[in-house]
């Protein structure tokens, strides 16, 4: 007998009646069926593309929360234990055009499509299937797809450091933070929250908030946990662009690498949405500020301000630099400890009302 469960994050896995070995696999957390990850897509009246991945192994969707140290470190490390499928047929239907493409060598999946009549503003249900050899559905997952309002100001934002508290330049605080926490006992930094609902609103109203991009070095794997917190916390809802999937192996360098395809991630939201203003959201731990630089470089016009917060004392001479040359150029800069600067830094240009 099969049957069709739905996860709270909207994925959708097709499994048969389970057994005794799945119900085990279950109860540790992961299913070892085929299944699809899919994660918030974005688009226009032309184009739009959503990403995934095709998995063998997979950890479930976290239902408990607890703040016992042991639950969470398990739940932590569950989210790297998994196995990926390589060449995996996936389709997605769009009124009347079916979609088709093949998972990367890492499981990796996208899927780009134009639509025949300009999608409604706002958020749209996706559905995708993944296929067996003789073309039968195994396994289908569904996720919503963004198309933002002509707002004129649109949003980057990084994550780690920038609106949630991780100490990524501290190796024992930041594995501190992980294995001690979880999603929803995790800290913004004070102010973050109330900045950012004011930017949702920036020249617009709330019917039509502006369009909220995540991108972080963070793997993939931690897609449920950031939206999560982010939803927790009242931050605006965004499509997250993550970088690529690690395994148990890779753990302890998670969130460290990745910042030279954070430029790409960047330029391909740009290159969307061609008529739109960016304001882009980083701190100075790691790389936002030389990125951000090579963003406004390559996108003269286009990026409105630079916020970067400061959390790293060695570098901050080096991004008051970078910021410098960037404020020579036309685009407005804030330098900030506390976000409270950065609020009156927004109203002081005019992007939030008095």
């Amino acid at each position: 007998m099969q049957t069709t469960k739905s996860g709270p994050a909207g994925n959708l896995i097709i499994s048969h009646k389970p057994g005794l070995i799945e119900k085990l696999w279950r109860w540790l957390g992961f299913t070892h069926r085929p299944s699809i990850k899919l994660y918030t897509g974005y688009g226009h009246a032309e184009h739009l593309v959503i990403y995934g991945h095709a998995l063998a192994f997979a950890p479930l969707p976290r239902k408990r929360f607890s703040k016992f140290f042991l639950v969470n470190l398990i739940a932590l490390l569950r989210m790297f234990i998994l196995r990926s499928i390589r060449g995996a047929v996936v389709r997605l239907h769009w009124e009347d055009n079916e979609v088709q493409t093949r998972s990367d060598t890492d499981g990796f999946i996208r899927l780009n499509w134009q639509s025949a009549t300009p999608p409604a503003y706002g958020w749209h249900e996706i559905t995708t299937e993944m296929l067996n050899s003789k073309g039968e559905v195994i396994a289908n997952a569904c996720a919503p797809v963004m198309v933002p309002h002509s707002t004129q100001y649109a949003f980057i934002s990084d994550i780690d450091d920038t609106f949630l508290i991780s100490h990524s330049s501290n190796l024992r605080k930041r594995l501190s933070l992980l294995f001690t926490h979880n999603a929803r006992t995790r800290k913004p930094f004070e102010g973050v929250v109330r900045h950012y609902q004011l930017l949702a609103l920036a020249q617009t109203t709330a019917e039509q908030p502006n369009p909220f991009f995540y991108v972080s070095s963070s793997e993939w794997n931690l897609y449920d946990y950031i939206v999560e917190f982010i939803t927790v916390n009242g931050l605006p809802k965004g499509v997250l662009l993550l970088n690529t999937i690690k395994h148990l192996t890779d753990f302890l360098a998670t969130g460290q690498s990745g910042h030279g395809t954070k430029f790409t991630r960047i330029v391909r939201v740009l290159e969307a949405f061609p008529k739109q203003r960016f304001v882009l959201l980083g701190d100075s731990s790691q790389q936002d500020p030389v990125i951000y630089q090579s963003i406004v470089s390559h996108f003269p016009g286009r990026i409105h301000a630079v916020y970067i917060r400061d959390i790293h004392r060695k570098n901050s001479e080096r991004v008051r630099q970078v910021l410098h040359q960037l404020e020579a150029s036309g685009t407005h800069c804030c330098f900030f400890r506390h976000s409270s600067e950065a609020i009156e830094h927004s109203r002081r240009i005019g992007l939030i009302s008095p």
